[in-house]
């Protein structure tokens, strides 16, 4: 991880003008430092964004494929759309740092394997294997959520929904309760899960 909790993502995109897009994108959500192909040392990094094939077998990868399935192994932990947009792909970033395995199959809604990496044994966390059903937010957690699944920090959430920074965490604390979420990125997961949040 970089300095202040920031992920270092080494953008590998064949195309360099949405390289150069996306760096931008994720360095306007605040919590992300990207680094171009060639400019960075690939074993820094804590995720890869790729149109291409796996840089290294231990560092998680984000594919940008139009190829249906999760190509390239284990290392890529999830497969999006090549013309995927930013926020998309920042939640995939999130979600790949934490271990999360992310896949869309051809006809099929999104889909998040909820298992940590390693945690393919039978008997893991029973949360993520078999989700309960729904919970109940308000339409104002609804609303915290999907700025969530962005990755707004509160003061973001705040600024956006027109509350105070106080209610913003307020409302994060209370989504992650009835989610039964350990933290912000296991809260998009079990989200995009029960179908809460589309992103």
């Amino acid at each position: 991880m970089a300095q202040g909790g920031q992920l270092t993502v080494l953008i590998a995109l064949g195309d360099a003008g949405r390289a150069e897009r996306l760096a931008a994108a994720l360095a306007e959500a605040g919590d992300f430092v990207a680094i171009p192909a060639g400019k960075g040392d690939g074993g820094l990094v804590d995720v890869v964004v790729t149109d291409g094939g796996v840089l290294d077998a231990s560092t998680p990868h984000v594919l940008l494929s139009s190829r249906s399935g999760s190509a390239g192994g284990a290392a890529v932990l999830a497969v999006l759309p090549s013309n995927a947009d930013e926020a998309l792909i920042a939640a995939a970033i999130r979600l790949a740092a934490a271990g999360y395995r992310v896949s869309r199959d051809a006809g099929a809604p999104s889909e998040v394997h909820g298992r940590l990496l390693g945690d393919d044994a039978p008997g893991g966390d029973e949360r993520h294997q078999d989700p309960a059903p729904s919970p109940k937010l308000s339409v104002r957690e609804q609303e915290v959520l999907a700025l969530l699944a962005e990755g707004a920090p509160n003061k973001v959430i705040a600024r956006r929904l027109d509350i105070s920074v106080h209610t913003a965490k307020f409302h994060v604390a209370a989504i992650l309760t009835k989610l039964g979420a350990a933290n912000r990125t296991d809260a998009i997961a079990i989200a995009m899960r029960q179908g809460l949040v589309l992103v």
